[in-house]
């Protein structure tokens, strides 16, 4: 599956954001997930996985918990990716900052 096509799901989008700053729990990711998205835990088992085979998460077991983390390398390959792109969006924001600063020496 391509990077965009997981990252294409809001589901999966928010599981990646939970997971950023710790390892979190299968069960305590789905009761979030089930409490915003309103699915079943089997459906977010399966964004789990989806992510898991795709190489942006990892898991690690914990007694009889699993444990899951954010894997960084799809990402990095993401924000290459993205990176030509960049200067449309900071090309205009420079522009805004030229704008602001010259708006000030006005006044």
């Amino acid at each position: 599956m391509h990077a965009f096509d997981v990252l294409g799901d809001p589901v999966r989008r928010r599981i990646l954001e939970l997971l950023l700053g710790e390892e979190w729990s299968a069960g305590d990711i789905a009761r979030v997930i089930r409490t915003e998205f309103g699915i079943s835990q089997p459906a977010v088992s399966q964004h789990l996985r989806v992510l898991r085979e795709a190489g942006f998460a990892r898991v690690r077991g914990d007694g009889t918990r699993r444990l899951y983390a954010v894997e960084a390398g799809p990402l990095q390959d993401v924000d290459q990716w993205l990176a030509p792109f960049r200067a449309f969006w900071t090309g205009r924001r420079d522009a805004i900052g030229t704008e602001l600063a010259r708006a000030r020496r006005r006044s």
